[in-house]
């Protein structure tokens, strides 16, 4: 018994127009193929985007594709045949979607035309001599044979929308690519390539700069209005008006979860410099220099930049500057750069510097009395001191450790 179950579920399904008597093709056939104009004029009349449109190439596909779907069905009548061409009406959805319509046009069309036909058979159903029950195959069969028509439109419409799809991300990644690249594009350039992107070119603009892994997320919650793609393994985005009112609420609600640093806001013409100070920053990023997650403004860390833009510099700066420190113990060390750290953020204030670190101010003075002999009067420059600072800040006692 088990074994007979499987064997009738396993058969393959029939094809409702397989229980249409083959005796209802030649009878249907006069109602069916008159049916044709009928149609259209109600395509015409009840769906407003195809009042004015059947003189070009979709009026043309319409009727070629209603003439063709009632020869079809009357073939396909009483036997077990797949669809045998779904090209028509595949071809149906690709013009629609070129059209610049969704599908709800054409399914209303496809709704109405089954509806009309059936109209037609049912009003005549004296005449073509068919059994109650073969009217009821009948309709099944007409409705299920409509239904795969349409369903061949929505795939053409998907497989245009995927081409389109697919080009418009080439056209911006190739806006992107050549926003990224030096000099800036000129304004007639500029405007062809944004023109080919669907671009709007703004009076200002911003690059953020994130993983190239977390650049899909991070532009499907941002504004239609930015250009994104990936540019040498980086995700680039370009921000159109970042300073607007709540831009850069919505940059940063949308980083949930991730990290992109946000370069200046430029004039288009200047757009290389948000690029590279994006990019500069987001490999202090990659250092550990700025954080976990979130919105980095560049700008906020404009001395990280300019001490990490020349690193041989820097560590001879740390080098020279922080000399004194090499000749200490370790804990003299700690104590001298705790110290110093504290008096140079304080301006020079010692009672500043000593609520700082929790001593007294004479135990500051001291301190700095030795600090200032082991520095050799540096400390007592204006220009030194800065530097000494800047050596503090760019890598202290780990750099001067030698």
């Amino acid at each position: 018994m088990s074994d007979g179950v499987c064997a009738a579920s396993d058969a393959p399904r029939r094809h409702p127009w397989a229980d249409v008597p083959d005796t209802a093709r030649d009878r249907l056939r006069p109602v069916v193929l008159g049916t044709g104009d009928e149609i259209i004029a109600e395509v015409r009349a009840e769906v407003a985007e195809y009042a004015l449109s059947m003189n070009g190439e979709f009026g043309r596909r319409i009727r070629l594709g209603v003439s063709v779907a009632l020869d079809q069905f009357l073939d396909l009548l009483g036997t077990d045949a797949a669809l045998p061409d779904t090209t028509v009406y595949f071809e149906l959805g690709r013009v629609e979607h070129r059209h610049g319509r969704t599908m709800d046009a054409l399914q209303s069309a496809y709704r109405i035309g089954s509806r009309v036909l059936w109209r037609r058979i049912a009003g005549t159903s004296g005449e073509h001599g068919l059994e109650a029950e073969s009217i009821f195959r009948l309709a099944e069969a007409l409705f299920a044979y409509i239904e795969q028509l349409a369903a061949a439109s929505v795939s053409g419409y998907a497989y245009e929308q995927s081409l389109a799809a697919g080009s418009r991300q080439a056209r911006q990644h190739a806006l992107v690519e050549r926003l990224c690249r030096t000099p800036a594009p000129d304004g007639a350039e500029l405007e062809a390539l944004a023109r080919e992107a669907g671009w709007s070119t703004p009076k200002t603009v911003a690059a953020l700069v994130t993983s190239e892994e977390s650049l899909p997320l991070v532009c499907r919650r941002l504004p239609p209005d930015v250009a994104g793609s990936v540019v040498d393994r980086l995700g680039v985005v370009f921000l159109p008006d970042p300073e607007g009112p709540g831009r850069l609420e919505v940059v940063a609600d949308a980083l949930r979860g991730t990290t992109a640093v946000l370069g200046p806001t430029v004039e288009p013409d200047q757009v290389p410099r948000t690029v590279t100070r994006a990019r500069a920053t987001w490999a202090l990023h990659l250092e550990g220099h700025l954080g976990d997650e979130g919105l980095v403004r560049s700008e906020d860390h404009m001395l990280a930049l300019l001490l990490h833009a020349d690193v041989t510099l820097t560590a001879d700066l740390v080098a020279q500057r922080l000399e004194p420190l090499r000749r200490m113990t370790s804990a003299a060390r700690d104590r001298a750069v705790t110290t110093l750290t504290a008096w140079l953020d304080a301006h020079g204030d010692v009672g500043e510097a000593a609520t700082r670190l929790h001593v007294h101010p004479q135990t500051v003075r001291y301190r700095l009395a030795r600090l200032k002999e082991a520095f050799a009067g540096v400390l007592d420059d204006p220009v030194g001191r800065l530097e000494v600072a800047l050596a503090l800040r760019a890598g202290g006692p780990a750099l001067a450790e030698g």
